[in-house]
């Protein structure tokens, strides 16, 4: 699959993956940091952002089209950062190509089957009635009884987009995301990944837990951990600083 991405910046190649429900924009910040340091490639993965819908979706077929990517681009290895889901995706590219990645980060998420949470968002973005919507206020009122964080609403319908008939649409594939969230909720497989890898937590989050410790190591044995004090699951957006700080001093040694 030919995904969509953007590239800015100059040095190392580092590729960036975001989670459920994103795109390569959510990085923006974060893009405009590290491409003082790295060539910053961001990504759109399959059935979201810009990039192609498919009917089928696992880890290791996200792994293949970021691996096709990087083969086009003629990059015989990359640094890669990926949150959440995109993490998922990240360690699986690890684990069935070791060769291919130079450092791996991973921000908050760990290698771990995740029990369903999102079913109240998938009602909420199913709820809003795309034909007769007039604005992004009216979607924004429709999907606050499932979603009351203001914030979550947000990086939700910035997926929203007009159509050249003026009506709304999901950059997302929304049905297919669906269909494959038990996939999207198993853990990464393979063989274990002897290069150097980052785990990122926002001390707030639950997404990576004491217990998740056994799983990391078993396959990322030079894992390493950084907590970023007074963030949630998206440390990146939340402590942009202390973050692209964290990223620049540990990828300088590869």
């Amino acid at each position: 699959m030919k995904l969509h991405y953007q590239i800015s910046g100059d040095g190392p190649p580092l590729i960036i993956l975001h989670g459920l429900f994103g795109t390569l924009e959510n990085w923006g910040s974060q893009v405009s940091a590290l491409s003082q340091c790295f060539t910053v490639v961001s990504i759109d993965l399959r059935n979201h952002g810009r990039s192609p819908h498919a009917d089928a979706m696992d880890y290791p077929l996200m792994a293949a089209d970021v691996i096709e990517l990087m083969n086009q681009l003629a990059y015989p290895s990359v640094a890669i950062i990926g949150h959440s889901m995109g993490g998922k995706v990240a360690m699986q590219i690890a684990l069935n190509y070791p060769q291919r990645v130079a450092r791996l980060v991973v921000v908050d998420i760990a290698p771990v089957i995740y029990s369903a949470h999102h079913e109240d968002i998938f009602n909420g973005l199913f709820n809003i009635e795309l034909a007769s919507l007039s604005s992004r206020t009216a979607a924004d009122n429709q999907l606050k009884p499932y979603a009351a964080d203001p914030g979550i609403r947000a990086f939700l319908l910035k997926n929203l987009y007009r159509k050249q008939d003026k009506s709304f649409g999901w950059r997302f594939n929304l049905p297919i995301l669906r269909q494959a969230y038990k996939n999207l909720s198993l853990a990464p497989t393979g063989p274990p990944f002897a290069g150097d890898t980052l785990f990122i937590k926002g001390k707030n989050s639950e997404y990576i837990l004491p217990r998740h410790q056994v799983a990391i190591t078993a396959l990322f044995s030079k894992a390493t951990f950084k907590m970023i004090e007074g963030a949630g699951h998206w440390p990146h957006a939340e402590k942009p600083k202390i973050f692209s700080s964290i990223i620049i001093k540990y990828l300088a040694h590869q």
